[in-house]
C-alpha cells in the first residue's frame, strides 16, 4: 500500500490512510484494527476521548446503579440481611461513579491513542470533500485532513428533546445530566419509559430520589411484555410512581425551582429536576454531509460492511464508512465496537487489494445486527435479551414455539436469593428447530445472556443443545428447564 505522512502537505494539511471522526468507544475500535492493519490512522474528537460511553453514558450509569443492586442483594439473602444496618451512602456512591469516569479527564485514553500509534486531533470536524476532513479547533484554526483509503464518521447520538411546550426553558436534564449530576435531587420526574428513564429511576429511587415517571404507553415496551411487567412492579415497591398511558404536554420552572409537568389528562406533576429520556438522534447536523450529497441531521444508512450508502456521485470508491449509534442499526455499545471491528478489517482488506468476506456472518460484516442483538437493562429486576421477541419473530413470519419458565423455581435461584423472583421466555424457529430469541428477567440474569447469544448467533440445533450440560446448583439449570418444556428428541 502506498505510504502516508502526518507532515503537512500544505499549510494546515494533514494526510493519512483512514480519518476516524469521533474518539468514543466505536472510534477508538476503528482506529486501532487500521492502526494494527499498518494504516495510518488519525482520530478526530471535540469533546473527551473515550466518548458517550466513557462519560456520560455506559459506566457512570451502571456505577449509580451498582451500589443499590450490591445492597439490594444482601437484603435478599437471609444472614447478610440481618447484616446490613444502613442505607447507600450517597456521597461514596457518587465518588466512586467519579473513579469510573477518572472525573471527566480524558488523560488515560489518549495516553492508550498514543501507546496504540493513532495520530489525534481535537476540534469539530467536517467533510468538505471526497476523503477530507476539515478539523476547527477551539482557538478556530482549522487543518484540513485527507485519507488516502477512507474517513469512518463514528459521532454517535444525542438525547431527543420532544417538542413539548416549555420544555427547553426548564434546562431539562438529558442522560448526560442524570449520569454526572454532582448531587442528588429531592424528587426527579422521568419522561419516558425505555431502559434510560427505568435504569435511571432505579438508580435515583435507590439514593433517596422521589421518582415519578410519565410513560407514554409501556414501560419497556420493546421487550417481552412480562419484563416490563415485572420491573413496573419492582420500581412500585421501590417507592417510584409509575404514571403510564398518559403524555407531558407542558413545562414550567416555578419562583421556588422546581419544574411542574402538565400532563395529558390534566394533572401536574412537580419534581425538582427532570429527565427526558424519549429517544435518541444522530450527531450528524453539523459533519458535512451535504457535501457528500446526504441530508445533515440524518441517520447514515450503510450496508453490512458499514459503508454508507447513497446515490450520490462523491459517495462512489468505497471511501465513507460510519459505525456506531450514527447508522441506527443498534444503538448499543457494545454492537457499535462490534461494528467497529467489522469496519475496520474491511477498511485494511479493502487497502491492501485482498478479499472482502461479506456473506452472512463472514469476517467483514456485521450480520449480528439484523436479529441477535444482546442487551441488558440494569433495573433491579435486570432484564436480559438476544433475539427476537415473540412479537417480533411472529412479524417476521417465522413458525414459533415459545417455551416459558418460572426462572425463580429453578434451585440455583433459591439459593442465589430468598424469594427469587424471575422468568425466562426463549423462542424457538420450529423449522430450523434453533433458537431465535431469549429473554431472561431477575436478579443478576445478565450473566445467562451470553450463553443464550452464542446459541443464537451459532444456531445451535436444539437436539445439541440437550448436551451442554448447565452446572448444578446455578441459574443457568433454566436451560434444562426450558429445554424440557420443548421436549426430547
Amino acid at each position: 500500500m502506498p505510504a502516508t505522512s502526518t507532515t503537512p502537505t500544505e499549510p494546515g494539511a494533514m494526510s493519512f490512510d483512514v480519518i476516524v471522526i469521533g474518539a468514543g468507544a466505536v472510534g477508538e475500535n476503528v482506529a486501532d484494527r487500521t492502526t494494527q492493519a499498518g494504516l495510518r490512522t488519525v482520530i478526530i474528537e471535540a469533546e473527551l476521548v473515550g466518548g458517550e460511553c466513557s462519560y456520560w453514558a455506559c459506566m457512570p450509569s451502571k456505577a449509580l446503579l451498582r451500589s443499590g443492586a450490591a445492597l439490594a442483594a444482601a437484603r435478599r439473602v437471609g444472614g447478610a440481611a440481618e447484616a446490613v444496618t444502613g442505607d447507600l451512602d450517597v456521597a461514596a456512591v457518587l465518588r466512586r461513579r467519579d473513579s469510573f469516569t477518572s472525573n471527566w479527564s480524558d488523560e488515560g485514553q489518549v495516553r492508550w491513542l498514543e501507546k496504540t500509534g493513532i495520530t489525534l486531533v481535537r476540534g469539530h470536524a467536517r467533510l468538505t470533500g471526497v476523503r477530507q476532513v476539515t478539523v476547527t479547533a477551539d482557538d478556530g484554526n482549522t487543518t484540513v485532513l485527507t485519507a488516502a483509503h477512507a474517513v469512518v464518521v463514528s459521532t454517535g447520538s444525542t438525547a431527543l428533546l420532544p417538542d413539548i411546550a416549555g420544555l427547553a426553558s426548564v434546562s431539562p436534564w438529558t442522560s448526560r445530566e442524570a449520569t454526572s449530576a454532582p448531587g442528588i435531587p429531592d424528587s426527579l420526574a422521568i419522561i419516558g419509559g425505555g431502559v434510560v428513564a427505568a435504569e435511571m429511576a432505579t438508580a435515583y429511587a435507590g439514593l433517596g430520589a422521589e421518582v415519578t415517571m410519565i410513560v407514554r404507553s409501556a414501560l419497556l415496551g420493546g421487550q417481552e411484555p412480562f419484563a416490563g411487567e415485572l420491573v413496573l412492579a419492582a420500581l412500585g415497591e421501590a417507592g417510584v410512581t409509575v404514571l403510564s398511558g398518559v403524555s407531558t404536554t407542558e413545562a414550567t420552572r416555578n419562583a421556588d425551582g422546581d419544574v411542574t409537568l402538565t400532563l395529558s389528562n390534566g394533572t401536574r406533576v412537580t419534581a425538582t429536576e427532570v429527565l427526558v429520556a424519549t429517544g435518541r438522534v444522530p450527531r450528524t447536523e453539523d459533519v458535512g454531509l451535504e457535501t457528500v450529497g446526504l441530508a445533515p441531521g440524518d441517520w447514515l444508512e450503510v450496508d453490512d460492511t458499514l459503508l454508507v450508502q447513497g446515490a450520490a456521485p462523491e459517495l462512489a470508491g468505497e471511501w465513507l464508512y460510519a459505525a456506531g449509534d450514527v447508522n441506527h442499526r443498534a444503538l448499543l455499545t457494545h454492537q457499535g465496537k462490534y461494528q467497529a471491528r467489522a469496519a475496520g478489517d474491511v477498511i485494511a482488506a479493502r487497502a491492501a487489494g485482498t478479499s472482502v468476506d461479506d456473506t452472512r456472518w463472514g469476517t467483514h460484516v456485521a450480520t449480528a445486527d439484523h436479529a441477535a442483538v444482546p442487551q441488558v437493562t440494569f433495573t433491579d429486576p435486570e432484564v436480559a435479551s438476544i433475539g427476537l421477541t415473540q412479537a417480533a419473530a411472529e412479524k417476521a413470519g417465522f413458525r414459533i414455539r415459545v417455551l416459558d419458565y418460572n426462572l425463580g423455581g429453578v434451585a440455583g435461584a433459591s439459593v442465589h436469593a430468598d424469594g427469587y423472583t424471575g422468568s425466562a421466555r426463549a423462542i424457538v424457529d420450529l423449522d430450523r428447530e434453533v433458537l431465535i430469541g431469549a429473554t431472561f428477567v431477575g436478579p443478576d440474569v445478565a450473566e445467562l445472556l451470553h450463553a443464550a447469544t452464542i446459541a443464537v448467533v451459532g444456531e445451535v440445533p436444539i437436539r445439541r443443545l440437550w448436551h451442554a450440560v448447565p452446572s448444578y446448583p446455578t441459574l443457568s439449570e433454566v436451560w434444562l428447564r426450558l429445554l424440557e418444556e420443548y421436549g426430547r428428541p
